[in-house]
């Protein structure tokens, strides 16, 4: 599909009433009129495939030209997943139960499936040891639909067995316990690292990796009011200051104090040499975000994503000098 269509299909999709609310709220924030915006937005849209929502988290009204050309927008993202992802096989990681089975040894917690099948016996031994535990729906992503349950739930297992088959198909998963440097930045939420890799034409290996923290929630993303801040592939420190999907900046996490900069994450070689090895395992997506718990024991498997979210690595936050992600992109692939 060429830029020109995919920006026609697009704004026959657009909300154009979010998108004036967006022309508005960077009025107020930029003092630039309301007019040039929407000009400016619908001139990002044509010319690099942004959405108003790519055009607000990357700051796309302090670009130039030559660092717009640098932002991985929702349209180029989309066609690198394209070009890069079968979508025959892309049941492997969307699928939950699916890949818990196929990343078994690097999960390394227990799981069941929920769903109408599920009985009371299978359930009771399940909880038997388990202190507490996190219902995921089966497909979905965004942090949507995730509830983490503790012992007083299951009290009364028959009840807590149709509330969750009421929740619909999913799986209840033990609840990681994260290492405690990383409780240090965040405690309420198991805070993960996302590292893509690529299986691309020119080179292979880590595109981008970047810690997300949460925000007072169970879950970290960023859709749920967690942050992030890029990550140093070399040493695993956090390179810049943490970032919401709102534009909020933080230089300490705003709940513990912690200082964002040049806090280090545990374990780190060993996560990434983890997802090196796990982007051969299904070589038909060749473009994978995972998400990485790190435990006291060592990095585990949250999920890959087999279209991994183009949000949080174009946070302008993350780029001072407006330069983006794309030319590290384009080491691996042409875009």
């Amino acid at each position: 599909m060429s830029k020109l269509s995919y920006a026609a299909k697009r704004a026959l999709k657009m909300d154009w009433k979010r998108m004036f609310q967006t022309a508005d709220m960077l009025h107020k924030k930029t003092g630039k009129s309301r007019l040039w915006l929407v000009r400016d937005m619908v001139n990002c849209a044509l010319k690099y495939n942004a959405g108003y929502m790519d055009y607000k988290i990357a700051a796309m009204y302090n670009l130039n030209d030559a660092q717009r050309r640098t932002v991985i927008t929702r349209g180029i993202s989309n066609g690198i997943v394209r070009r890069m992802n079968d979508k025959a096989y892309w049941h492997n990681f969307d699928d939950k139960t699916e890949f818990n089975t196929l990343f078994a040894d690097q999960v390394g917690r227990k799981w069941i499936k929920s769903d109408d099948n599920l009985t009371e016996e299978q359930l009771s031994a399940f909880l038997s040891d388990l202190p507490s535990v996190l219902y995921k729906p089966l497909e979905g992503s965004s942090g949507v639909g995730i509830v983490k349950f503790e012992k007083a739930d299951w009290a009364d297992l028959p009840a807590f067995l149709q509330k969750v088959k009421g929740m619909g198909p999913g799986l209840l998963e033990e609840l990681l316990i994260q290492h405690p440097e990383m409780s240090r930045l965040c405690p309420t939420s198991v805070n993960t690292v996302r590292i893509a890799t690529l299986l691309g034409d020119k080179k292979e290996g880590i595109v981008y990796a970047f810690l997300r923290i949460g925000n007072g929630k169970v879950m970290d993303n960023v859709d749920q009011g967690g942050m992030a801040a890029r990550v140093d592939l070399d040493s695993g420190r956090l390179l810049t200051v943490a970032a919401d999907k709102a534009g909020n900046v933080y230089e300490k996490h705003p709940m513990t104090g912690t200082p964002i900069i040049g806090f280090t994450i545990p374990f780190f070689e060993e996560a990434k040499q983890m997802c090196l090895t796990a982007m051969r395992k299904v070589p038909q997506v060749r473009f994978v975000a995972w998400d990485v718990a790190i435990t006291a024991d060592g990095p585990r498997f949250i999920e890959g994503n087999s279209f991994p979210s183009h949000a949080v690595p174009q946070f302008a936050a993350h780029y001072p000098d407006g330069i983006g992600i794309l030319p590290e992109f384009r080491k691996f692939i042409d875009v």
